[in-house]
């Protein structure tokens, strides 16, 4: 394993300087899975959800999620996204709801955290708009799956993770 960036030579966290590095396009990809049971599955695909819409808005909570990761993890740079894109898939036969998010950006540094944090927020937010009808839901396998851009170049979880 390689020398954490984010420890210094004294143990101690800091935010890593990143000015010196050159301004290339990064993106990456995660997804993440929240399990219903029957009753709030069908809430959301019959769209009729006491708190409304819950696609659409896990959609935009995903994407106001990922502008927001730098104040919500303590040594995450700000960046200048230049698109966040998220969705959301009901998937019948697993009565799951599959979130995945698409993170871009020309900067220093990379956007995995951005896109891992949208769809935290997205999974959060079905969770929260359906659990009057099923505290029982499950999150699960959030994960980065793709990343593009930077020194370290290109990683898919299919054939590098």
């Amino acid at each position: 394993m390689g020398r954490l960036t984010h420890i210094d030579e004294h143990g101690d966290a800091h935010m890593v300087d990143v000015g010196d590095k050159p301004i290339t396009e990064r993106v990456a990809v995660a997804e993440g899975w929240i399990a219903l049971g029957a009753e709030a599955f069908d809430a959301v695909v019959e769209r009729r959800a006491a708190k409304g819409d819950v696609l659409a808005t896990a959609q935009l909570a995903g994407i106001q999620g990922a502008k927001r990761t730098s104040d919500l993890i303590p040594l995450c740079h700000p960046l200048p996204l230049s698109g966040v894109d998220v969705v959301l898939e009901p998937e019948p036969s697993s009565r799951r709801i599959l979130v995945r998010a698409t993170a871009r950006a020309h900067w220093r540094t990379g956007v995995e955290m951005e896109a891992l944090t949208a769809v935290s927020a997205a999974l959060l937010t079905v969770y929260d708009m359906l659990k009057a009808v099923d505290r029982g839901m499950e999150l699960g396998g959030v994960r980065l799956v793709a990343k593009r851009g930077g020194r370290s170049g290109t990683w898919t979880r299919d054939h590098g993770g």
